[in-house]
């Protein structure tokens, strides 16, 4: 029996290496197919996600698992690479390091920004995907359910997820919705067109958020933006009217001057009638005049106060980090010890089949010794025969057990085979 990964990651990759590395899901369920082709005896499933690309291999038998060097040409032949480019980005995990490690990232403990959510729904996708390709099986199936439920101890039973560490997931989680209660009905306003606004709406779209209005000095680029989340891009100069209809407002401009003062808050100021208006300003320099946080119905919060709320998340959450990896530790020990225990099931088989022979002649023996046995004193004296044999076999199989806790057993198989001559 083999357990393995093969792989890169955030951790070891550049994302140049990554991008190339990477599969769409079409990919994905070509590259499952080819897996099958060129090794017919291995179970697969591949996960790829912008932070990892990973393939994870089984069999019951060692040799019908493709070897890390096998792994490595097929990557590279599929995305028509020469090996010597990319052999050194996949690195590799068997056994139970492999098991610990699909229980790690599934439980958001190796992702970019521990605790993000996403990942989990990545795996189940792999998972079904590789299923639906009929590349996954027995071994497969074990190890990626455990993980889902890995995942799902390490949610409940700690807090890690409730850590935001990310400034635009905090800006969300923790400072609007103490705001708003929903965001399905909310006008939000993104200033500028960068990588923090976009990643903020996407925390704001998994709330609900679907009304979106993109103002940037490039009007190209708040058109690409706002197409890639099905908004609306405004030119520059209607600035003050989607200000003034705005419930919520993110400024990500590189602009070396605020672009709202508190004179230009003060002309529409009346015409929003004092609803609460929440502003994000993530721009350094600020976007914002700060005395615009003073008027009634605002609340403007800083990078420096978003970045405040992070690293007590960030601390909150390493105080986390042990038990989520003691759940880890403790499940991947007994997924080893369940599987190895499996490996016996043939050796136990065989053993009983061998007691069993012995034990029918016997009875037969006996009952043909004293035919004036009724049928109930027969019953009696074959379940007494049952009982001597299971006593028997008990020491045996309880050495069997506790050897499959500590790893594989070969050494006591091996044993019991010569012991008892059973046969392969």
């Amino acid at each position: 029996m083999k357990l393995q990964m093969i792989g890169c990651s955030h951790h070891n990759s550049p994302l140049s290496v990554r991008e190339r590395l990477a599969f769409s899901p079409v990919q994905i369920g070509l590259a499952l197919d080819g897996l099958r082709e060129r090794f017919p005896l291995s179970e697969a499933v591949l996960l790829s996600t912008c932070n990892r690309v990973e393939i994870y291999t089984a069999s019951e038998d060692p040799e019908g698992t493709p070897s890390h060097e096998q792994v490595a040409q097929f990557v590279a032949d599929f995305h028509q690479l020469p090996i010597y480019e990319i052999f050194d980005d996949l690195f590799e995990r068997t056994g139970d390091d492999a098991v610990r490690h699909l229980f790690t990232v599934a439980a958001s403990l190796d992702s970019m920004v521990v605790g993000e959510p996403q990942i989990l729904s990545q795996v189940k996708a792999a998972y079904e995907l590789a299923k639906d390709r009929q590349s996954a099986g027995p071994l497969t199936h074990g190890i990626f359910q455990t993980a889902v439920r890995v995942a799902k101890r390490v949610a409940t039973e700690t807090t890690l997820h409730q850590r935001r560490v990310s400034i635009p997931s905090v800006a969300v989680g923790d400072f609007a919705r103490a705001i708003f209660e929903r965001f399905d009905d909310k006008k939000v306003l993104i200033l500028g067109a960068g990588e923090m606004g976009e990643e903020t709406l996407r925390y704001l779209q998994d709330e609900g958020a679907h009304d979106i209005t993109v103002i940037n000095r490039s009007f190209e680029r708040a058109r690409e933006l706002a197409q890639r989340w099905q908004g609306q891009a405004r030119p520059w100069e209607q600035l003050p009217a989607h200000l003034t209809s705005a419930d919520l407002v993110i400024g990500t401009t590189g602009a070396t001057e605020p672009i709202v003062t508190l004179a230009q808050y003060k002309q529409i100021e009346a015409a929003r009638y004092q609803r609460p208006l929440f502003i994000l300003d993530l721009a350094v320099p600020r976007d914002f005049d700060p005395a615009i946080g003073d008027r009634l119905g605002v609340y403007l919060y800083s990078i420096d106060d978003l970045q405040a709320a992070c690293q007590k998340n960030r601390h909150d959450r390493d105080q986390e980090l042990p038990a989520a990896i003691h759940i880890v530790e403790h499940e991947t020990a007994r997924f080893m010890a369940d599987l190895h225990h499996r490996a016996t099931a043939p050796i136990i088989r065989r053993l009983r089949e061998g007691w069993q022979q012995p034990k029918d002649d016997e009875l037969r023996r006996l009952f043909n010794k004293l035919p004036e046995l009724d049928e109930t004193s027969r019953r009696e004296i074959a379940q007494s025969f049952d009982r001597l044999v299971n006593k028997l076999l008990h020491p045996p199989l309880e050495s069997l057990r506790s050897e499959a806790e500590k790893g594989p057993p070969h050494g006591l198989l091996d044993a019991l085979k010569r012991l008892f001559q059973l046969k392969d």
